[in-house]
């Protein structure tokens, strides 16, 4: 074997010895959760999470480093990292979670390279999701056969999912539970059917204070999804909520949430199962739900590209009105939106480019509520220039010359997010319908409320920052100046001196930069006076200052406040 060759081996094993120190220490990570909810420990969920996303960053650090040492000046040689591929290659071939350690290697590489657009022979560019494993697939649910009951189904499956802490009232909550699975069934088929079995996921899906069972009912060829949301609020663990329709499962695992902690030697066997039961979720955001956000990234990728291959409409600017801070473009038939940061922004904003890119990075580590919508960072991405619009290609040439290579024929972007498209929430209310609009303003306030209630200050209030899901939730999705609310400082706007005070160009009052005025609110929303009432009559206690106060002497106490990925009405409690 000559040098090179053996550089390669030697660096192959190295990438893959990276690997699997993440997947273990993931795994470590994760594992921790069932003793968290146990023992009511939030907090240490909270640092679980942000741990465990600041996990792979420094690994990958650390095999680019150690690769850089093994492999010397031939570390930018493509002809090593063809063969360093083919060796990793057979390292990973018997894993049940080959896909990810494909992705990892993808990620050495482009810290190497730089790599614009991709390269196959350096890089893993497709992965064939449907095809069989390599070894047999280990049995990621189990099976419940039909029960003279459906209380007693719910408590056999129950009973194989064992805590340190016993469950409250297991007879009573398994009556509601079935109470609620039976009505839903009717609703279905207009009768009480049977059964034929369930399918439980092994694994528990743990997320904040609340841990998920999560299955399907098989009634003949139809699937109904099924989820149990267990709480521990100190007295046992009690049932808190049934979930069971693909709505109520997409929401759950929703890409404005945080992401899961579970436990699985299968990713793509624990995906497969999740697509039969959320049909319209993309695998790729059901990755990223799981924690495997990187991986989520690469099939949004090649998911996206299949799509341009297929279609032949063009890019083009975002509907909405232009961002101050972002130059925001889509493609039509594609539910995904492109941010580029512009080279500067228009007037009144202070704001800096890796001030920006700071608060991009907030978002991925903190808790998103439901309320804040997931992004995907790009960088040195092509694209044929044909699939834009001269309209976009003129706007991208003018405000974000530095991020964007315009070349005969194609279009490299060295640096985006992508978030899924929304409808900006001050076009929606212009077409709903009253009562449409009703909700949408109640939920707008719940939405701020939710952010709150994480530590989270919006800092910009108009309404085309928040967009309306296809489940008609409102999030808030423009970051540039979000903040905590625990940084804020909420004051009154103090009196005027005189009556011309309110006339004047100026405040009459001074306002440092983290001064916030609650009071205001109600203009920066911008709502119809109808609307504003329907909003104050809901969610007046915003105006207030007693709110934002109360709500940072909260955080300030480290108060973990519950926020819940079902309407209240869900709860078996209430």
């Amino acid at each position: 074997m000559n040098s090179g060759n053996q550089s390669a081996l030697n660096g192959a094993q190295a990438i893959f010895n990276a690997f699997v120190s993440y997947h273990d220490g993931f795994t470590a990570i994760t594992r921790r959760a069932k003793a968290r909810f146990e023992q009511q420990d939030w907090i240490g969920m909270q640092q679980d999470a942000l741990e465990r996303l600041e996990l792979r960053e420094k690994v990958v650090n650390a095999a680019v480093a150690e690769l850089k040492g093994i492999v010397g000046e031939r570390a930018r040689y493509k002809a090593v990292w063809v063969w360093m591929k083919s060796y990793y290659s057979s390292l990973v071939a018997g894993r049940p979670d080959r896909e990810l350690a494909e992705t990892f290697f993808n990620s050495v590489t482009r810290r190497i390279f730089n790599t614009v657009g991709v390269d196959p022979e350096i890089e893993y560019v497709s992965f064939d999701f449907a095809a069989p494993l390599t070894q047999p697939q280990t049995s990621i649910f189990k099976v419940y056969y039909r029960r003279s009951t459906i209380p007693a189904l719910v408590k056999e499956i129950l009973q194989d999912y064992p805590f340190e802490v016993a469950y409250a009232g297991l007879d009573h909550h398994c009556h509601l539970v079935g109470a609620e699975i039976d009505a839903h069934l009717r609703d279905i088929f207009g009768h009480r059917p049977v059964i034929d079995v369930a399918e439980m996921i092994t694994s528990v899906f743990y997320r904040g204070k609340t841990a998920y069972l999560v299955g399907r009912l098989r009634i003949g060829s139809q699937i109904i999804p099924l989820a149990l949301a267990l709480l521990n609020p100190g007295e046992g663990i009690v049932i808190d909520a049934v979930l069971l329709t693909d709505d109520d499962l997409s929401i759950l695992f929703s890409f404005t949430r945080a992401y899961f902690h579970i436990e699985v030697a299968e990713p793509r066997a624990l995906v497969t199962f999740l697509k039969s039961i959320i049909p319209l979720k993309r695998i790729a955001e059901l990755y990223i739900s799981l924690g495997y956000y990187k991986h989520g990234k690469t099939e949004l990728y090649r998911d996206f590209m299949a799509h341009l291959a297929q279609s032949s409409d063009c890019f083009e600017i975002a509907k909405g009105e232009r961002g101050m801070v972002m130059l925001v473009f889509t493609l039509p038939s594609y539910d995904i939106v492109f941010k580029i940061i512009k080279d500067r922004f228009s007037q009144p904003k202070k704001t800096t480019r890796q001030k920006v890119m700071d608060r991009y990075q907030l978002v991925f580590k903190h808790d998103r509520a439901g309320r804040l919508v997931d992004t995907q960072e790009f960088e040195y991405l092509t694209f044929d220039k044909s699939r834009f619009s001269p309209v976009l290609l003129n706007e991208l040439s003018q405000v974000a010359a530095n991020s964007v290579i315009i070349e005969a024929n194609t279009v490299v972007i060295k640096h985006l997010y992508s978030e899924r498209r929304l409808t900006p929430l001050n076009l929606y209310l212009q077409t709903a319908t009253p009562a449409a609009a009703r909700e949408a303003v109640i939920d707008c306030g719940r939405c701020i409320k939710d952010l709150a209630a994480t530590n989270i200050f919006p800092g910009d209030f108009l309404l085309k920052n928040f967009g309306v899901t296809r489940h008609h939730r409102v999030v808030f999705y423009d970051y540039d100046e979000l903040c905590f609310v625990t940084d804020c400082t909420f004051r009154k706007i103090p009196p005027a001196a005189s009556f011309y005070d309110d006339f004047e160009a100026q405040p009459w009052f001074f306002a440092d930069e983290n001064d916030i005025f609650p009071e205001e609110f109600k203009t920066f929303l911008g709502l119809s006076k109808e609307l504003l009432e329907i909003f104050s009559e809901y969610h007046g206690d915003l105006f207030e200052l007693e709110f934002w106060q109360t709500m940072q002497a909260r955080h300030r106490a480290n108060e973990s406040i519950d926020i819940f990925p079902y309407s209240l009405s869900k709860r078996l409690s209430q």
